[in-house]
C-alpha cells in the first residue's frame, strides 16, 4: 500500500483541471548563468528546450514548474525541473539573452548575477519548451517514479495529469531506450511497464542533449563535451538528434560510465 504523501502549500492553490493551474509569486532574484544540463526529477533534455531551463533553490514543485525572467525589456519563460544547492541559475543561452539582447551561441557574453524580476506563471505558458505530444513532462521511467508518485498523490497537481514516461535513465538522454512506458497507477502499480526491459544500460546515440558552453558560447555534447556544428536537439523545436559516429559512440560509452552513478541516485 502506497504511504501517503503531505500536501504542498502550492497544491492547495490549484483546482483539479488539468490545464488551469492558479501559480504565485513574483520579485526580484539575482540570476546567474548555468551551461550543463541537469534535473533532479529525471526530466529528460532531449525532449524539453534545455536553452531555458531555471536551477533554483526551491525543490521542484509538482504544479509551479513555469516562471518568467525579465531583464532590460526582454522576457522568456522558463521550466523549473532542477534544484540548486542556493543560486537563481538560469540555462546560459537564456541569461545571454536577458542581458545582451542576443542569443549566446551568437554572442556570448560573461557575467555573474545579474538582479531579474519573475512571476510565475500557470505551466501551460511553458508548453513551447517541451517537445512531447500533448506538451506533456517528459520523464525517466527508472530514475521519476519518487517524484512522479509525490505529484500522483496530490489532487488536481499538473505534472499528476501532465506527465508522459520514457524508458531512458538519464536527463541528458545518453543511456536507456526512447520508448514510451504505461503506468498503471490507479490500479496501484508504482513501477512502469516497458516494452523493452525497463532501466537496461544500453546506449542511446540518437537523442542527444547540448549545453552552450560558458563563456565561449560554443555547442558541445552534454554527454561528453564535444563541440558540434550545425546540429540540432534539444534546444530546438526541430529535434532531429544527432547520428554519432564510432568515435562519438564510445566516447558516449566512457562518459556515460562515469554518470551512471546518478541512475543510482535518483531512485
Amino acid at each position: 500500500m502506497r504511504g501517503a504523501v503531505s500536501l504542498s502549500f502550492f497544491s492547495l492553490l490549484f483546482t483539479a483541471t488539468t490545464t488551469t493551474l492558479v501559480a504565485a509569486g513574483g520579485g526580484t532574484v539575482w540570476a546567474t548563468p548555468h551551461d550543463s544540463y541537469s534535473s533532479s526529477v529525471g526530466v529528460l533534455g532531449c525532449k524539453v528546450n534545455t536553452n531555458r531551463i531555471a536551477y533554483w533553490p526551491s525543490s521542484v514543485d509538482c504544479s509551479n514548474i513555469c516562471v518568467s525572467l525579465s531583464y532590460g525589456g526582454r522576457t522568456v519563460n522558463l521550466l523549473k525541473v532542477d534544484q540548486s544547492g542556493g543560486a537563481h541559475d538560469v540555462s546560459y543561452d537564456a541569461w545571454n539573452y536577458l542581458y545582451t539582447g542576443f542569443p549566446a551561441s551568437e554572442k556570448p557574453t560573461a557575467g555573474g548575477a545579474v538582479a531579474m524580476d519573475y512571476q510565475d506563471l500557470d505551466a501551460s505558458a511553458c508548453a513551447d519548451l517541451i517537445f512531447t505530444d500533448g506538451q506533456k513532462l517528459p520523464l525517466s521511467a527508472a530514475n521519476s517514479m519518487n517524484f512522479l508518485a509525490s505529484c500522483l498523490e496530490q489532487k488536481g497537481s499538473w505534472v499528476g495529469s501532465n506527465y508522459v514516461l520514457y524508458n531512458i535513465l538519464d536527463p541528458i538522454c545518453s543511456w536507456g531506450v526512447d520508448e514510451q512506458c504505461s503506468l498503471d497507477w490507479a490500479a496501484g502499480a508504482n513501477q512502469p511497464t516497458c516494452a523493452h526491459a525497463l532501466g537496461a544500460p544500453v546506449v542511446l546515440a540518437g537523442d542527444p542533449v547540448y549545453n552552450i558552453r560558458y563563456p565561449s558560447g560554443q555547442k558541445v555534447l552534454a554527454s561528453n563535451g564535444v563541440v558540434v556544428a550545425n546540429a540540432t536537439g534539444s534546444g530546438s523545436p526541430n529535434a532531429a538528434g544527432l547520428v554519432a559516429s564510432g568515435k562519438t559512440g564510445l566516447a558516449l560509452l566512457a562518459a556515460g560510465w562515469i554518470s551512471w552513478g546518478f541512475v543510482l541516485f535518483v531512485n
